[in-house]
């Protein structure tokens, strides 16, 4: 079904001389540009001519100039989408802009729609007369009707006019005859150049799609490195190497494999932390030494020493020799 067409279908390479050429012939209409159809009343009689009476076509405004006239149309389009379950995104802030590409790619959409329904024949649908109803509707039918009548008169019998005036006008005719066909081949040539170019813009814009989408998911993935929870763990330093290389360098995956390979080596203790495992004991050791002094002077003298003495007891290690 044409609702579910990617963005690289044949669909979207359909140029755009074709697709006014298509949209005139199917709502017997005269526009010469597909920006024209931005207002969206094109769209909606579209969906007319392939679901007679889905659309409310006294709702649509083919004299929308302003974006809120715009917007109603596109309102009536969606209702109508709703009730036929299409699931196609309408991107209306961009189509009433009336940038080229942007309404190109919407009415290759559709082209496609109307094809794949009936094959795009819409058989007893007089454009005219359903647009008739709408707003704007009438003036539409004048302008489109203008051209139609001036070919016609153009194409009518001529007055006759005297046979030299018509050898004249014979003569003329043959040897103007090569230019015009330099002339037809040189606007043949112009439109399929404008064909290439089309498809270049819709090939470039695709690309820029893909471009942004890769690039969000490197930016979710630097900010997820940026949580201050796991920044400082080797495996988050060894994304961000590879994630802030500048150059394709095999070396630079090599030390991120370097990285994450150190989180699993056991960490050695330095000569600092074995001498701190032996340090407790060393108190003891000299609160020991203390009493044993203490205890020497009581055995010799019978009583406790002078404070005159304290310089005696030099020898013992004491910590208080330090004050």
């Amino acid at each position: 079904m044409a609702t579910t067409i990617g963005i690289m279908d044949s669909a979207y390479f359909v140029g755009r001389n074709e697709i006014v050429a298509w949209i005139n012939s199917t709502l017997q209409l005269s526009i010469s540009k597909v920006e024209e159809t931005a207002p969206g009343a094109v769209a909606c009689q579209l969906m007319d001519a392939v679901h007679p009476g889905m659309v409310p076509m006294h709702k649509v405004k083919f004299d929308a100039k302003n974006e809120y006239d715009m917007i109603q149309n596109y309102k009536v389009l969606q209702d109508v989408f709703n009730k036929l379950k299409i699931t196609k995104h309408v991107e209306v802030n961009k189509l009433i802009k009336g940038r080229p590409l942007d309404n190109l790619e919407f009415m290759q959409w559709m082209k496609r729609y109307c094809d794949s329904v009936n094959g795009g024949a819409a058989s007893n649908y007089n454009a005219m007369e359903r647009r008739e109803i709408s707003k704007g509707g009438k003036e539409t039918n004048k302008k489109a009707a203008a051209p139609s009548q001036a070919n016609g008169k153009s194409s009518g019998p001529a007055p006759r006019a005297h046979a030299s005036q018509n050898t004249r006008r014979n003569d003329a005719h043959s040897t103007s005859a090569p230019q015009r066909n330099v002339k037809s081949s040189s606007n043949s040539g112009a439109h399929a150049h404008d064909e290439q170019i089309t498809e270049l813009k819709v090939f470039i814009d695709s690309l820029e799609k893909e471009r942004d989408f890769y690039f969000s998911k490197l930016r979710d993935i630097e900010i997820l490195c940026q949580t201050p929870e796991i920044d400082h763990l080797p495996i988050v330093g060894a994304i961000q190497k590879i994630l802030y290389s500048t150059e394709a360098d095999p070396a630079v995956v090599a030390e991120a494999q370097a990285l994450v390979m150190q989180q699993n080596q056991p960490l050695a203790l330095s000569p600092i932390d074995e001498i701190s495992e032996e340090k407790p004991n060393r108190p003891e050791a000299q609160k020991r030494k203390s009493i044993d002094c203490f205890e020497a002077f009581d055995m010799g003298s019978g009583s406790r020493p002078r404070l005159s003495d304290i310089s005696d007891v030099q020898y013992c290690d004491s910590p208080l020799i330090n004050y």
